[in-house]
């Protein structure tokens, strides 16, 4: 295997990663929020708070660690890219807008199209592969008036 290849693999891996963790990030904060909407607001239980708290709070660490693993891993500058990705884990769903960011702006390697099933793949063409393009077609014979 190529080192080219390999360290386009190696991308795709880590942009898989922190895809999901910076879901995962999301996630446990919306349960966090609704879990403080539920202390505070309608005080009848302490509980979300209890559970998205400690979730949201060790899913935070692993997104500040894979952060900076994926900084150095796919050569982010410090200056903008990591401080950018860093300061998304503060404000709710943040992480969420920042992976998008770096996708479209390919800072994240955009996920490998995946090859067909292998069951229509051993089918064969369909009927609509069998036809004729449009364009390739003879235009009919109207007749003349």
């Amino acid at each position: 295997m190529s080192g080219t290849l390999r360290a386009a693999r190696a991308g795709a891996a880590e942009a898989r990663w922190f895809s999901v963790v910076a879901t995962a990030e999301a996630v446990t904060w919306a349960g966090l929020l609704a879990g403080m909407y539920l202390k505070y607001v309608t005080e009848t239980t302490e509980m979300g708070v209890r559970i998205f708290g400690s979730l949201h709070g060790a899913v935070f660490l692993v997104y500040t660690a894979l952060t900076v693993w994926v900084a150095v891993r796919l050569k982010w500058p410090l200056r903008w890219t990591t401080l950018f990705a860093l300061a998304a884990s503060v404000p709710p769903f943040a992480t969420v807008a920042f992976e998008v960011w770096a996708r479209r702006t390919g800072r994240l390697p955009r996920p490998a199209a995946r090859p067909p099933h292998p069951a229509t793949a051993a089918d064969g063409p369909g009927p609509a592969d069998r036809a004729a393009p449009l364009h390739a077609r003879p235009p009919k014979d109207r007749g003349t008036r």
